[in-house]
């Protein structure tokens, strides 16, 4: 027959493995919101080495990803750097290997 002090260590043992994990994902989660923070037109225009009037321009054209409240212009930061990494031109390397996908497909 097992000890019960065994299994009562074992399940403390999980339990402390569980709080454990809550404990990252709460953190993990802060960071996100933390990342989610809202910039100022100024705020994106330094973010992205860019002058106002550019930031404006891109708006003008709606280019670049915006909030707007009232007569405030609001930005996400990650949507700006996710915005900014898709404007990312392709490595040749990249290129062949998606040529390549596609005339496997088509064969």
């Amino acid at each position: 027959m097992t000890n019960p002090f065994e299994i009562l260590e074992t399940r403390l043992i999980d339990i402390e493995n569980q709080l454990s994990e809550i404990k990252n994902l709460i953190l993990k989660r802060t960071e996100q919101q933390e990342s989610e923070e809202l910039l100022t037109v100024q705020q994106a225009a330094d973010l992205l080495n860019l002058a106002k009037q550019t930031i404006y321009g891109h708006v003008h054209r709606c280019e670049i990803p915006v909030s707007k409240k009232g007569k405030r212009l609001y930005f996400s930061k990650t949507e700006l750097l996710d915005w900014v990494r898709q404007g990312k031109k392709r490595t040749l390397n990249e290129i062949e290997f998606i040529a390549r996908n596609r005339i496997n497909k088509n064969i």
